[in-house]
């Protein structure tokens, strides 16, 4: 019983964060779109930026856009998924650089993967995950997830206990 208790609440605390995330898609969007054109980035990167924006501005998705709420959610989830493997595959620098949105940009998108997997439907969030490898922690990555998105460190002492 108080699994399903805490699962409610966890879906209810996610939905709230990702209401409050959905007014951060156009930052996420200009960020990949400057990814896309810095020189820095890796180019096999840039082939799943240009497809993240592809599928982001498209109305036909997993869950189309004119869903209230949950058709701009998979969005978002992608997104992140996208952000947190360049986190892993590209200099933090290069991404801070081009991040306008508020806060810590490891931490918005690691919050926004985390709540979407409480109101995602398990078969969308599984074909995102799978188009999106965040693969195993390389040498000045900040994040790793062989599948699940973990927690990402906010400063360098953290990165170099983690690697």
């Amino acid at each position: 019983m108080n699994e399903i208790i805490t699962t409610r609440e966890e879906r209810k605390k996610s939905r709230g964060v990702l209401r409050h995330a959905l007014m951060l898609i156009p930052d996420l969007l200009r960020l990949l779109v400057r990814l896309f054109k810095d020189s820095r980035v890796p180019l096999a990167e840039k082939a799943l930026v240009i497809g993240t924006i592809a599928y982001v501005i498209s109305p036909l998705d997993f869950i189309p856009d004119f869903i209230p709420f949950i058709g701009q959610v998979d969005d978002l989830y992608l997104m992140s998924l996208v952000i947190l493997r360049m986190l892993n595959r590209t200099s933090d620098d290069v991404l801070r650089e081009h991040w306008d949105g508020a806060g810590d940009l490891a931490a918005v998108v690691d919050k926004i993967s985390r709540a979407a997997q409480y109101v995602l439907p398990k078969k969308v969030r599984n074909v995102l995950l799978g188009r999106v490898v965040i693969a195993p922690q390389i040498k000045g990555g900040l994040a790793s997830s062989p599948g699940i998105p973990q927690a990402v460190p906010d400063d360098i002492e953290s990165r170099r206990k983690m690697g």
